[in-house]
């Protein structure tokens, strides 16, 4: 039986910290050698890209992911700048597990990869956390990483003040007193944490912007022509890579190495060398990390695989309802 799993059937079924539980597996699984992916494959769109990321998970049964992603930054009111569908297969016999939607799965996999690191590279003490972006990863990043910091004060900045405004009221609900920021200068040097989620082509966060002990999670740069984190922050700081290949060819990491500012074996290490101890996290208050965060299909499988075995196990769960009906004629 395929189930069909709607962004609100998963929305019913996984949790900021199930997801970070997910992400780690993922993670993990890569470094010991019991997942594998290949290199994305990006499609052009009209106004978009569509990016197709697969990835293998081999754990109690080995399952297989394929995610297909519309990103799409200009796109009409009412529609989401990213949107797709995930299948889920067995890898052991090929059947198809699951059909879900993307977007639930994309938004947290990659806050829970922002809160994972911030696990190992954030000054644990964190209060402060500058939001740059304000569309819908921004909210996932915050609820995240308010699981894992004892976050205070979250300062909203996007070039739509609408847009900031909106974000720092949901983040009153997270018990963060929130401010709307026109002015990024005036809030980041003070912030112990920055999330860059925005479709920026240019950089905008640079060395002179930020203190001590920051902790950057970079998540916008999924494509050779977006940047955030401008070549000069990056060299001065010590890098951490979801994938170093995948990073090298479209991350900030890539511009910074374009820019002679880092070199790849500056790189200091992954997350998942992070996670399975092979290499260390902060070890002083003063340091500058960036976590270049392009998306893996890790994530995505991880994730998927979360989903579908909390779904089957979920008595009276909608999905059964009509996923019986799938593949009923199928040869």
């Amino acid at each position: 039986m395929t189930l069909l799993l709607s962004r609100s059937d998963i929305s019913g079924l996984m949790g900021p910290a199930d997801y970070l539980a997910a992400v780690e597996t993922g993670f993990r699984a890569a470094e010991e050698g019991k997942a594998s992916s290949p290199a994305p494959m990006a499609l052009a769109g009209e106004g978009g890209t569509f990016h197709a990321k697969g990835a293998s998970l081999g754990l109690e049964r080995l399952r297989v992911a394929l995610k297909l992603n519309g990103n799409f930054p200009d796109n009409e009111a009412g529609l989401p700048t990213i949107q797709g569908a995930i299948l889920l297969c067995d890898g052991g016999n090929g059947a198809l597990l699951a059909v879900m939607d993307s977007i639930e799965v994309t938004l947290r996999r990659t806050a829970a990869a922002s809160a994972l690191a911030a696990r190992f590279l954030a000054r644990p003490d964190s209060r402060s956390v500058l939001v740059c972006g304000c569309g819908m990863q921004a909210l996932a990043q915050l609820e995240a990483l308010a699981q894992l910091l004892p976050l205070r004060r979250c300062f909203a900045w996007d070039r739509d003040f609408e847009r900031s405004k909106a974000l720092a009221r949901a983040a009153l609900g997270l018990g963060m007193a929130a401010e709307p920021v026109a002015d990024l200068d005036s809030v980041a040097p003070a912030s112990d944490v920055i999330v860059t989620c925005t479709t920026a082509r240019e950089p905008f966060l640079g060395p002179g912007q930020v203190g001590p002990g920051c902790f950057i999670a970079a998540v916008g740069a999924d494509s050779p022509e977006k940047s955030e984190i401008h070549p000069e922050l990056m060299g001065k700081s010590r890098i951490v890579v979801d994938r170093l290949e995948q990073c090298l060819d479209m991350g900030d990491l890539r511009h910074a190495v374009r820019a002679g500012t880092v070199r790849p074996d500056q790189v200091h290490a992954s997350l998942g060398a992070l996670v399975t101890g092979a290499a260390e996290g902060r070890t002083r208050d003063d340091e500058i990390f960036v976590f270049d965060s392009t998306g893996t299909a890790l994530q995505d499988v991880a994730a998927a695989s979360a989903i579908y075995d909390r779904a089957c196990r979920r008595s009276g769960f909608e999905a059964f309802a009509f996923a019986s009906d799938c593949h009923r004629d199928r040869h």
